[in-house]
């Protein structure tokens, strides 16, 4: 069993050497890159791994394309903000060594943000499809929330993708903007209607759940900001859509 390893990037100087450098497992890695005006490609290619230039053409794209890309079938995808902890690396050699039973497989993704790793609040276990055979699998998603869609047998890793998020309240508040557009030209594309209801009551059940029904309160006030912020994304992404739509 040969893994080809690929990342996506953009402006990933800061994370791109802690991805690249957890992927002791991997038979080759290949950067996609589209564009970063900082030291990212520079970084990669010290590294010694192989770089590709592509213009971007949406997340589900790019990914798949990085994976056209691969010597190797069978593909590990993370993103550049992500690292394979050190259980996960050990368990993934195991596969290898043994061969695969499955066509993909899952992952739980444990998420760093403000400082904290953050255990509840929806969060986590958050299982991801991130290590899949490119002839069973392809990612999907036209907007933001892209996914890999296996066509075969899936099975399951138990231990963690480290997800570095946002190291401030700033950051996260750029992210959710450039996100909730991408969400809301999606609902205008399947003529999604806003109702009234969505913007007044979604909010405030969107902090609910993350808060009290997703234990967010034992993430401290990283839970705290967490929950608040989800509910600020539900309501930008609704607002937007109305304010986004054509002859409104």
């Amino acid at each position: 069993m040969k893994i080809s390893a690929t990342i996506i990037t953009c402006n990933e100087e800061r994370n791109i050497a802690r991805a690249i450098e957890s992927l002791r497992c991997a038979d080759e890695i290949i950067v996609v890159d589209s564009g970063s005006t900082d030291r990212t490609v520079e970084l990669a290619r010290k590294l010694g791994v192989r770089v590709v230039e592509s213009a971007w053409p949406g997340y589900a794209n790019q990914k798949n394309f990085a994976a056209d890309q691969a010597v190797h079938d069978w593909i590990l995808s993370i993103d550049a903000d992500e690292s394979l902890s050190e259980a996960l690396e050990a368990e993934i050699w195991k596969v290898k060594k043994s061969g695969p039973y499955f066509d993909a497989y899952t992952m739980p993704r444990l998420a760093r943000y403000l400082g904290r790793w953050i255990r509840h609040s929806g969060w986590y276990p958050d299982r991801k499809v991130r290590l899949y055979h490119r002839g069973k699998a392809r990612w999907e998603g036209e907007y933001v929330h892209e996914s890999v869609v296996a066509t075969g047998t899936v099975g399951h890793l138990e231990s963690n993708l480290l997800h570095f998020t946002c190291d401030s309240l700033s950051e996260h508040l750029r992210t959710m903007d450039r996100y909730t557009t991408l969400a809301a030209e999606q609902l205008i594309e399947a003529k999604y209607t806003v109702t009234w209801g969505k913007l007044i009551f979604q909010p405030p059940w969107t902090f609910f759940h993350a808060y009290f029904v997703k234990l967010g309160f034992l993430d401290g006030v990283e839970g705290l900001a967490i929950a608040n912020m989800a509910a600020l994304y539900n309501f930008l992404k609704y607002a937007k859509v109305r304010f986004m739509r054509p002859g409104r």
